[in-house]
Protein backbone atom coordinates (compact mmCIF):
# COMPACT_ATOMS: atom_id res chain seq x y z
CA UNK A 1 0.00 0.00 0.00
CA UNK A 2 1.32 3.38 -0.63
CA UNK A 3 -0.70 6.36 0.11
CA UNK A 4 -0.83 9.37 -2.72
CA UNK A 5 0.03 12.85 -1.57
CA UNK A 6 -4.07 13.31 -2.02
CA UNK A 7 -4.75 11.04 1.11
CA UNK A 8 -1.44 12.50 2.72
CA UNK A 9 -2.42 15.82 2.47
CA UNK A 10 -5.96 15.62 3.18
CA UNK A 11 -4.96 13.78 6.60
CA UNK A 12 -2.87 16.71 7.38
CA UNK A 13 -5.33 19.36 6.57
CA UNK A 14 -8.38 17.61 8.06
CA UNK A 15 -5.41 17.45 11.86
CA UNK A 16 -4.97 21.24 10.86
CA UNK A 17 -8.56 22.04 11.02
CA UNK A 18 -8.92 20.07 14.15
CA UNK A 19 -6.34 22.17 16.34
CA UNK A 20 -8.04 24.99 15.23
CA UNK A 21 -11.30 26.94 16.90
CA UNK A 22 -14.35 24.32 16.43
CA UNK A 23 -16.63 27.15 15.59
CA UNK A 24 -15.01 29.36 13.12
CA UNK A 25 -14.53 29.25 10.14
CA UNK A 26 -11.07 28.68 8.86
CA UNK A 27 -10.00 30.82 5.75
CA UNK A 28 -8.17 28.62 2.83
CA UNK A 29 -5.34 31.15 3.10
CA UNK A 30 -4.51 30.10 6.77
CA UNK A 31 -4.53 26.70 6.33
CA UNK A 32 -2.31 27.19 2.88
CA UNK A 33 -0.02 29.21 5.01
CA UNK A 34 0.31 26.72 7.85
CA UNK A 35 0.81 23.38 5.44
CA UNK A 36 2.98 24.39 2.96
CA UNK A 37 0.60 22.95 0.08
CA UNK A 38 -0.65 25.06 -3.24
CA UNK A 39 -3.60 26.68 -3.11
CA UNK A 40 -4.92 25.04 -6.27
CA UNK A 41 -4.13 21.41 -4.38
CA UNK A 42 -5.69 22.64 -1.21
CA UNK A 43 -9.33 23.44 -2.75
CA UNK A 44 -9.62 19.93 -4.70
CA UNK A 45 -9.06 18.71 -1.83
CA UNK A 46 -11.29 20.84 0.34
CA UNK A 47 -13.93 20.01 -2.25
CA UNK A 48 -13.80 16.74 -2.01
CA UNK A 49 -14.21 16.65 1.93
CA UNK A 50 -16.42 19.24 1.46
CA UNK A 51 -18.80 17.14 -1.06
CA UNK A 52 -18.55 14.14 1.16
CA UNK A 53 -19.98 15.96 4.91
CA UNK A 54 -16.27 15.70 6.59
CA UNK A 55 -15.97 19.80 6.63
CA UNK A 56 -18.38 22.32 6.35
CA UNK A 57 -18.01 25.47 4.23
CA UNK A 58 -18.66 29.26 4.26
CA UNK A 59 -18.58 31.44 1.24
CA UNK A 60 -17.45 35.03 1.69
CA UNK A 61 -16.56 37.36 4.93
CA UNK A 62 -15.96 35.12 7.44
CA UNK A 63 -15.82 32.42 5.19
CA UNK A 64 -13.99 28.98 5.37
CA UNK A 65 -13.56 25.79 6.69
CA UNK A 66 -14.37 23.72 9.34
CA UNK A 67 -14.86 19.87 10.85
CA UNK A 68 -18.34 18.92 10.43
CA UNK A 69 -17.85 16.95 13.93
CA UNK A 70 -15.77 16.22 16.71
CA UNK A 71 -12.14 15.38 15.76
CA UNK A 72 -12.57 11.82 18.05
CA UNK A 73 -15.10 11.08 15.44
CA UNK A 74 -12.89 11.34 12.38
CA UNK A 75 -11.23 7.22 11.52
CA UNK A 76 -7.93 7.62 9.59
CA UNK A 77 -9.41 4.86 7.36
CA UNK A 78 -12.83 6.80 6.54
CA UNK A 79 -10.27 9.52 4.64
CA UNK A 80 -7.83 7.27 3.69
CA UNK A 81 -10.72 5.18 1.93
CA UNK A 82 -12.01 8.51 0.39
CA UNK A 83 -9.02 9.62 -0.85
CA UNK A 84 -7.45 6.64 -2.21
CA UNK A 85 -8.18 4.47 -5.18
CA UNK A 86 -6.92 1.73 -3.27
CA UNK A 87 -5.60 0.90 0.19
CA UNK A 88 -5.77 -2.81 -0.21
CA UNK A 89 -1.65 -4.02 -0.70
CA UNK A 90 -2.23 -6.11 -3.29
CA UNK A 91 -4.82 -5.63 -6.51
CA UNK A 92 -6.76 -8.95 -5.92
CA UNK A 93 -8.06 -7.47 -2.41
CA UNK A 94 -9.41 -4.30 -4.18
CA UNK A 95 -12.74 -3.40 -3.59
CA UNK A 96 -14.77 -4.97 -6.45
CA UNK A 97 -11.87 -6.62 -8.29
CA UNK A 98 -12.23 -9.77 -10.28
CA UNK A 99 -12.33 -12.86 -8.65
CA UNK A 100 -8.66 -14.46 -9.37
CA UNK A 101 -8.43 -17.34 -11.25
CA UNK A 102 -5.63 -18.92 -8.68
CA UNK A 103 -7.81 -17.87 -5.70
CA UNK A 104 -8.40 -21.43 -4.88
CA UNK A 105 -5.13 -22.54 -4.89
CA UNK A 106 -2.91 -19.02 -4.14
CA UNK A 107 -0.30 -19.61 -1.27
CA UNK A 108 -0.26 -16.51 -0.18
CA UNK A 109 -3.75 -14.74 -0.53
CA UNK A 110 -4.09 -15.70 3.36
CA UNK A 111 -0.83 -13.51 4.09
CA UNK A 112 -2.00 -10.15 2.16
CA UNK A 113 -5.91 -10.98 2.94
CA UNK A 114 -4.11 -10.74 6.76
CA UNK A 115 -2.07 -8.09 6.11
CA UNK A 116 -5.29 -6.18 4.92
CA UNK A 117 -7.57 -6.57 7.84
CA UNK A 118 -4.60 -5.78 9.97
CA UNK A 119 -3.64 -2.11 7.96
CA UNK A 120 -7.47 -1.70 7.97
CA UNK A 121 -7.95 -2.44 11.51
CA UNK A 122 -5.51 -0.27 12.77
CA UNK A 123 -6.26 2.86 10.43
CA UNK A 124 -9.81 2.35 11.97
CA UNK A 125 -8.89 2.44 15.30
CA UNK A 126 -6.80 6.23 15.26
CA UNK A 127 -8.51 9.12 14.48
CA UNK A 128 -7.79 12.73 13.74
CA UNK A 129 -7.81 13.70 17.63
CA UNK A 130 -4.94 11.03 18.19
CA UNK A 131 -2.59 13.25 15.80
CA UNK A 132 -3.43 16.64 17.16
CA UNK A 133 -0.50 18.34 18.66
CA UNK A 134 -0.90 18.15 22.65
CA UNK A 135 -0.56 21.24 24.89
CA UNK A 136 0.89 19.55 27.77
Amino acid sequence: MMVSTRGRYALRVMIDLAEQDANSYIPLKDIVARQNISQKYIEAIMNLLSKQGLVSTMHGKGGGYKLSRKPSDYKIGEILRLTEVSIAPVACLNEGAPECDRAAECRTLPLWAELNKRILGFLDSVTIADYMKKNN
